[in-house]
């Protein structure tokens, strides 16, 4: 009764066996890179991802035997456009972090429609514009469009699956405020004909068949990246949350059955997503973004070197107890919750002749914890519901001091996930429940068993004076380019 999993990121491709237990097996993966052929613009190769996912599921599947179905999981918003007639995409597929459509975005606020660059609507009205600027194709039904997700399902099928599920559909831009159907008013503005588009199905229920691999199984769960590692970290009551220390960070918070009431974003910057769908029934969750976390520590490594590797940080920063009050906001690419600031840049304050290597990477990592912080404060604020322990995965969750720091600013136990990367769970998970491997959320929620448990150190007082220095700190770092900073989506 084990489910194989399909994880497409944003750097690679991944597939691996989720036994019954929860645990992972046969994990087979590969780098897919995106490429940057101009700042600002991020392309992906679908070829690549079609070619890299029919081998690693095969792989993964000759060591594992029969599985009962399969899940997929994936980077979001990332907008592929393909023939139906071959399968073979017609353009570079146009990654999620891609600026190209900033223009666009803005002139649709002219019109009243709230669209963000990092979405697919404008991402998919950009390769329609180059491939097909009458739309004559896409009309008569020989183009697809479909994010990461779809393309997957299409190569598994053989293309005889076009679909898409609720939480993806849901951060495409495409959708109505429910994120059930299309959203008319979208499409009309970007001239996108509903022929290209998938059909939207639940996140856990047999889509249609794997029939490009060995015995067929049911494609039975699709979900995307960030909302795979709630459900795999159990986070499927109202309150509980996971944060995502990656490039970025995300912190997703499960809200229930009801809708949160803000369309875009709320009060403390918050952005309402589709958690996951069953039954036809939606559970959502709110999620919040920190542009910049593993980032920044990428930066002290590939452009300062002054750390070998990303583990190297926990033992530098291991070399002082404190970072003598230097402070570091983490701003690189801007600011995301609770400011939306993109034109802030990253900042260090509080450097003396005495501060030395270790001081400087300490505060690096204290200050993505802190981000971290301002996410879960972001999150219990828009929703009202308390977060009292956080769970946490991605690469920065095995670093020692980085999740000791954050549970210093939280102020609440850290969680830490037993794998680097829940999504894969949460895509088997959502497809074991679909074909009976576990009964439900509830059941896969008992699955979770965290590699550690890290509680805070600092008493209410001293955190809260430390998180005012923080916020102190982070005002310092907003509006560095006011250009940018004017800039709203």
């Amino acid at each position: 009764m084990s489910i194989l999993v399909v994880d497409v990121g944003t750097s690679g491709v991944r597939a691996a066996v989720v036994r019954p237990d929860g645990s992972l097996d046969h994990v087979h993966q590969r780098p897919v890179l995106p490429t940057t052929p101009f700042p600002g613009l991020v392309e992906v190769d679908g070829a690549a991802i079609a070619a890299a996912v029919l081998e690693l599921a095969t792989a993964a599947l000759a060591r594992a035997g029969a599985v009962e179905g399969i899940g997929i999981t994936n980077q979001r918003a990332t907008t592929l456009v393909w023939d139906r007639a071959t399968g073979v995409p017609v353009a570079p597929g146009i990654g999620w972090q891609d600026l190209r459509t900033v223009g666009t975005c803005l002139a649709l606020q002219e019109r009243g429609l709230r669209l963000g660059p990092n979405a697919s609507a404008t991402k998919l009205a950009a390769v329609l514009d180059a491939v097909d600027p009458d739309r004559s194709r896409s009309r008569s039904g020989a183009l697809a469009f479909g994010t990461v997700d779809t393309f997957v399902a299409w190569v598994l099928s053989d293309g005889a699956v076009h679909v898409t599920d609720a939480t993806n559909a849901a951060v495409t831009g495409l959708v109505d405020r429910d994120g059930r159907g299309w959203d008319p008013d979208v499409l009309d503005a970007l001239a996108v004909p509903e022929a290209v588009l998938p059909t939207i199905v639940d996140s856990s229920g047999v889509a249609g068949l794997a029939s490009a691999l060995t015995g067929a199984p049911p494609i039975a769960g699709i979900v995307g990246d960030q909302q795979g590692s709630l459900v795999g970290q159990g986070c499927t009551l109202p309150g509980r949350a996971k944060a995502t220390f990656g490039t970025g960070a995300m912190l997703d918070q499960c809200v229930g059955t009801t809708r949160p009431p803000f369309t875009a974003r709320g009060d403390a910057g918050t952005i309402p997503i589709v958690a996951w769908r069953r039954t036809g029934v939606t559970t959502w969750g709110v999620e919040a973004i920190a542009l910049s976390a593993g980032s920044c520590v990428e930066w002290l490594r590939d452009d300062l070197g002054i750390i070998d590797d990303a583990a190297h940080s926990a033992a530098v920063a291991a070399g002082c107890t404190d970072t003598g009050d230097v402070w570091f906001v983490p701003a690189l690419l801007g600011l995301g919750t609770p400011v939306w600031d993109f034109g802030a840049r990253g900042t260090f304050l509080g450097i003396t002749r005495g501060t030395g290597r270790p001081e400087l990477v300490r505060a690096v990592l204290e200050g993505v914890a802190h981000r971290g912080a301002d996410l879960r404060e972001a999150a219990m604020t828009d929703t009202g519901l308390p977060v009292d322990v956080l769970r946490v995965d991605g690469g920065m969750a095995a670093n020692q001091v980085f999740v000791a720091a954050l549970a210093d600013a939280c102020g609440v136990p850290v969680e830490v996930a037993p794998v680097v990367e829940a999504t894969t769970l949460g895509a088997g998970f959502l497809a074991g429940i679909a074909v009976g491997t576990w009964s439900d959320e509830e059941e896969t929620a008992g699955l979770w068993a965290p590699a550690a448990t890290v509680d805070p150190r600092r008493d209410e007082a001293a955190r809260l004076e430390r998180r005012a220095r923080w916020g102190e700190a982070r005002s310092r770092a907003e509006r560095t380019i006011p250009e940018l900073s004017a800039l709203d989506f």
